[in-house]
């Protein structure tokens, strides 16, 4: 992750955010907790999931700590790298099936 794009996340910084609004930061780190608990998604696939989410939002943060914990809950390099490029299909799905909006422009149709 680049140091000049995103600072690095330090327990300083954590300690900021939860003295700013504590209530909604413990809420958020229980909702987190509750989200990747096993449940009909072991924690490992609920990881590679958060990992391909990562890389469709790109966020830099998120692409290095959901890696990281899937390594931890046993996902291998190769099942993080399908995960992967799961979200490179999924953004390019996505400019793919919204060109139907210009397609339907250039024939002449209302604009969406």
């Amino acid at each position: 992750m680049a140091r000049d794009v995103y600072p690095p996340s330090t327990p300083e910084t954590a300690k900021r955010r939860k003295e700013l609004a504590p209530a909604t930061h413990d809420a958020f780190v229980a909702f987190s907790k509750a989200v990747f608990a096993d449940g009909a998604l072991d924690e490992r696939t609920k990881q590679l999931i958060a990992v391909a989410v990562a890389h469709t939002t790109q966020c830099g943060y998120c692409i290095s700590g959901h890696t990281r914990a899937a390594k931890r809950t046993g996902a291998t390099d190769e099942q993080i790298m399908e995960a992967i490029w799961v979200a490179a299909e999924m953004r390019a799905g996505g400019a793919y099936a919204h060109s139907t909006v210009a397609l339907h422009t250039l024939a002449g149709g209302a604009p969406a």
